[in-house]
């Protein structure tokens, strides 16, 4: 028995930043039914990566949708939604991540729920809020990181912004939405009431920042400077980046430019004996070590500064780290199944629940695939 065990969870998301936090759910224990249109569904089912398809949708759709069944329902139509609102009144947990406004419209709003089911968990994502000037602009990631500045945390100073390139701004939403629900869950258990939820991608955007963010805040104004030289952060101090060996690349995190001078056997570094500079003069710093780093190979300085205890890392390409023994040894891939035998690896979930690694048989499902079987359950025809 998982821990969520016994929760319906209704998933009228689509695309990333819902059916990824109902996902979660799922591989917690609860039932999720995904409700889509008999239109195509979930908009995901056919934005791809690289154009590769599984069984018909794409390997987004995929990755984000495991453990869950599928209803179509046409909600313009009377009948369809009809069914649907049968369904909330016997469910606990409402996904939902349209553009303002639009699920008031089906008449599924917040009010409109609570109505059939007072103690639902209703948690609506959006890109911008409920209110203000940019309520009508589409919520998608890439612009989400665009208006909030993260692009300027990447690249060298002399670059251009250049974006996280991952989705982080669609998952770290989720996991807001995951952990919010999971509070409202505790909630309705002490007091017996439900809950209206509600998480934007700009709040969950600017809260992934909060340490730059709040650096920015409080030096008095001053932008955060990318270094011009292997920039991994704007605010912290050389060595942090990645460097070029003789073979490959060494990444370098936080410690002491003067024992790694000593480690490196490079007494240009051992001069920088004020902490200060490290930051003020990183760009000089770090120039230095361009040249050192590149007269061995990535094994041999490793060789040295593993043993110090300086904190550094090979880097590591997909193929490489995922025939390592260290992902052999965390376990995270996994193999999952749909109704028609159609098999795929993706990732599991990476939570533990006591001591158990937790894994999934069934993959995403077919468009609908549940629908008779669902409305012969809750007695919807």
């Amino acid at each position: 028995m998982k821990m969520l065990d016994g929760l319906l969870v209704l998933d009228f998301s689509q695309y990333l930043s819902g059916p990824w936090a109902a996902m979660r759910l799922a591989d917690l224990g609860a039932r999720v039914i995904k409700i889509e249109s008999p239109k195509g569904g979930d908009g995901s089912r056919r934005l791809t990566l690289k154009n590769i398809l599984i069984d018909g949708d794409s390997s987004v759709f995929h990755s984000m949708n495991r453990n869950k069944e599928s209803y179509i329902a046409n909600l313009k139509d009377e009948t369809d939604l009809n069914k649907v609102k049968k369904l909330i009144e016997k469910a606990d947990i409402m996904i939902c991540n349209f553009r303002p406004g639009i699920m008031e419209k089906l008449h599924l709003g917040y009010e409109q729920v609570k109505q059939l089911n007072p103690k639902m968990i209703y948690a609506a994502i959006t890109g911008y809020g409920s209110e203000g000037p940019w309520t009508d602009k589409p919520g998608q990631d890439l612009l989400l990181q665009s208006v909030t500045g993260i692009p300027y945390l990447n690249g060298n100073q002399q670059d251009m912004p250049v974006p996280v390139g991952l989705a982080v701004v669609d998952m770290f939403t989720s996991a807001n939405t995951v952990q919010a629900i999971l509070a409202a869950v505790i909630h309705r258990y002490q007091t017996g009431k439900g809950a209206f939820l509600e998480m934007s991608m700009i709040e969950a955007a600017l809260d992934y920042q909060f340490e730059v963010v709040t650096t920015y805040l409080n030096d008095g104004g001053e932008l955060p400077v990318r270094s011009s030289v292997n920039n991994a952060h704007p605010y912290v101090a050389a060595p942090y980046g990645i460097y070029q060996t003789k073979d490959r690349y060494l990444a370098l995190s936080m410690g002491s430019i003067v024992q790694l001078g000593e480690l490196l056997e490079c007494e240009a570094l051992t001069a920088y004996t004020d902490p200060k500079s490290w930051h003020t003069q990183r760009d000089e710093i770090k120039e230095i070590l361009v040249s050192h780093l590149m007269t061995r190979t990535t094994k041999e300085w490793l060789s040295v500064l593993e043993p110090a205890d300086y904190w550094c890392s090979a880097v590591y390409n997909m193929e490489e780290i995922l025939h390592h023994e260290a992902m052999t040894h965390v376990d995270m891939i996994q193999e999952v199944k749909r109704d028609n035998g159609t098999c795929l690896r993706t990732t599991r979930c990476p939570i533990r629940m006591n001591g158990k690694k937790l894994f999934a048989e069934k993959a995403a499902p077919r468009l609908g695939a549940d629908t008779d079987a669902i409305n012969q359950e809750f007695s919807l025809i």
